[in-house]
């Protein structure tokens, strides 16, 4: 599937599967599958399609409903919400790096500029390299220059 939204394109045809879930059958009208893409841009979307009775259902007037299909883009953090729900600990793994054990890591919350958020969540799509491995390896940077 080939869509513009806001002026970008999304394609399913020359985008990166990154992974799938499926709900059901095909023929069912309950049916849901989506499967989660990552752009050469590091952009991320989400291809949806089910039955009639699916949040994917597209109205044919007069109170009749069929299977329809959608593409929904994604920020990074969405993108991983979605694929910590969806997908195995290797394929989430494969798609946005290494998880800890979270014995290690502590929750550090810092307010920056849309600028700021925006540039490391596109480092961090395009690298698949999570936002904290990022900062640290800046601040590790800035110390040695000290």
């Amino acid at each position: 599937m080939k869509k513009v939204i806001s002026g970008r394109k999304y394609d399913t045809d020359t985008a990166t599967m990154v992974g799938e879930w499926s709900d059901g059958y095909p023929r069912d009208f309950r049916y849901e599958c989506e499967t989660l893409y990552r752009k050469r841009t590091g952009e991320y979307f989400l291809h949806g399609e089910g039955g009639a009775m699916s949040k994917y259902a597209v109205s044919h007037g007069d109170n009749s409903w069929g299977g329809g299909e959608e593409i929904i883009p994604l920020s990074y953090d969405r993108a991983r919400e979605w694929a910590e729900r969806h997908l195995d600990a290797d394929d989430y793994e494969a798609a946005f790096g290494e998880v800890s054990e979270g014995d290690e890591d502590m929750m550090l919350s810092v307010r920056v500029s849309a600028r700021t958020k925006a540039m490391l969540d596109r480092m961090a799509a395009q690298s698949g390299r999570s936002k904290g491995d990022i900062v640290a390896e800046a601040l590790a940077r800035f110390a040695e220059s000290m």
